[in-house]
């Protein structure tokens, strides 16, 4: 094994054996846990790369464990559920999940987010310029490029920009990006932020209409990615 480990803590056995199957084949490292208390003993007793974070475990809710991995644990983790629901999600986001996927969900979806996550928590902080496809990103010169040219953003768009772009991969939600920008007392106008990612995909998308850097997560918020 020579990539991260990856702590699955999930109720179901059919579930956990074909996770561990699937992430074995790509050279993941993997350990299980079938309900919360064996997760949490596990995590904390040798903290892992990542956590695959079940919702519905018999001892405790998912939501619940999270918050309580949240208080000590920085690494990702990516919500597994059968619900779909905006709430849910929006809920599993705001306390600290680095994504969220709705079971069934696509083996191959499941690795790029996995990917994704470990390569955004392995980047240190202190990372200067982000690249993006075509996009530079200059965290500390707060310029931003695309294909060599230089992009006049207003302050607000860059921040947010730069919000995104520290964040490359994990779905932020309307709430968490409008209070980072605006402060607290924002945090219900999302036509605010509908505004400014609008004349952000403007600036730096070939086609606003169909974005490839910042992508609408439906009633949820958007993530900000590598163009496919």
């Amino acid at each position: 094994m020579n990539k991260a480990e990856i702590l699955i803590i999930d109720d179901e056995p059919q579930i956990r054996k074909l996770l561990r199957i699937n992430l074995e084949s790509n050279d993941y490292k993997v350990v299980q846990a079938s309900d919360a208390k064996e997760g949490l003993t596990l995590a904390a007793t040798h903290p892992p790369d990542l956590i695959l974070l079940d919702i519905g475990l018999p001892d405790k809710n998912g939501h619940l464990l999270l918050q309580e991995l949240r208080e000590w644990y920085n690494k990702p983790i990516i919500m597994l559920s059968v619900q779909n629901s905006e709430e849910d999600i929006v809920s599993a986001l705001d306390n600290g999940a680095t994504d969220y996927l709705t079971k069934p969900f696509r083996t191959g979806e499941l690795l790029a987010r996995i990917r994704s996550a470990i390569r955004r928590s392995q980047n240190t902080e202190n990372h200067s310029v982000v690249i993006a496809g075509e996009l530079e990103i200059d965290l500390i010169a707060r310029t931003v490029k695309k294909t060599g040219e230089m992009i006049k953003l207003t302050s607000t768009e860059y921040n947010l920009l730069a919000l995104f772009a520290k964040n490359e991969g994990k779905v932020l939600t309307h709430q968490l990006l409008l209070k980072e920008i605006w402060g607290y007392s924002y945090q219900q106008e999302t036509q605010y932020l509908r505004v400014f990612v609008g004349t952000l995909r403007k600036k730096i998308e070939d086609n606003p209409n169909h974005p490839e850097y910042i992508v609408t997560e439906s009633g949820v918020g958007y993530r900000f990615q590598q163009p496919l």
